[in-house]
């Protein structure tokens, strides 16, 4: 598994640390912090393509609206396939969000 290149103290010590913030300001003003504005996008992007992929979308569909490279889209289509299913369990709560939000 990939996951155990990951771990480590330092790595622990952010993700301790984003387990901390509360709400989405926070999370504004940590990531403000901590990351360059390039960087941020492109973890957006990212989830943008993996959304993406697994609704089916094709390569040309997903560069046109995200705007997200070739090799950008083969690597997150490679990590949806032969990752550690990071995506498909944030991509799962985040539909599981939205639809609790519209039953509201």
């Amino acid at each position: 598994m990939q996951i155990d290149k990951l771990r480590g103290e330092h790595l622990d010590q952010l993700f301790d640390a984003i387990l901390t913030l509360e709400d989405r300001e926070e999370f504004y003003r940590f990531f403000d912090d901590i990351a360059t504005m390039s960087e941020i996008q492109s973890f957006a992007q990212r989830l943008q393509v993996a959304k993406m992929l697994r609704d089916g979308h094709t390569y040309h569909a997903i560069v046109q609206e995200s705007s997200a490279s070739t090799t950008t889209i083969s690597r997150v289509k490679r990590c949806i396939n032969y990752g550690n299913d990071g995506y498909q369990m944030v991509l799962e709560r985040l539909e599981k969000s939205d639809n609790k939000d519209e039953n509201k």
